[in-house]
């Protein structure tokens, strides 16, 4: 009989946690800004985290000379590429970009302007995030950086994903 009662109490506590386990929530920008980020994303129990490493692009050009600007490509060309291997890597974790809940991006200075190209980046973005086969938005920071282990790269991007557990 306590045996019986300790597999009831066990499968009551586990029903409990599942009933917590609910959607991850991903709060838009004040103002009904339309612009592709969520200002903040909850992820509740049951839900297990991937910290994806951070990936640059693969060369645009492998004949160009190396480091160049022609052997890299530019800021979206580099954005598409590191996108596209997050995205073939991820299919590895048996995730999906769409469970992308926090992206961090650094970018280094285009050397044509010593700026970075922002919208360069969004460009190759915007391909991937809040699209409608893909709307799911995560809370993204991109900052500006002086430089990336792999000369001449402009771009490298880490993930942290909500990838959905097994009851």
């Amino acid at each position: 009989m306590q045996k019986k009662s300790a597999a009831l109490a066990a499968l009551s506590l586990l029903s409990a946690s599942l009933a917590l386990a609910g959607d991850i929530t991903r709060y838009a920008l004040p103002g009904g800004s339309k612009f592709p980020i969520a200002r903040a994303v909850a992820v509740p129990a049951g839900y297990e985290l991937i910290f994806h490493s951070g990936f640059t692009a693969d060369p645009a050009d492998p004949k160009a000379q190396q480091g160049s600007a022609a052997y890299w490509g530019n800021t979206k060309t580099q954005t598409l590429s590191v996108l596209h291997k997050i995205q073939d890597s991820l299919k590895g974790t048996g995730a999906t970009l769409a469970e992308v809940v926090k992206m961090n991006v650094f970018l280094v200075a285009d050397p044509s302007t010593g700026r970075m190209d922002f919208s360069g980046f969004m460009a190759g973005y915007t391909q991937f995030f809040g699209t409608p086969a893909q709307p799911n938005l995560p809370a993204r920071t991109a900052v500006q950086v002086a430089g990336l282990a792999a000369p001449g790269a402009l771009v490298e991007i880490e993930v942290v994903l909500a990838h959905k557990s097994a009851p």
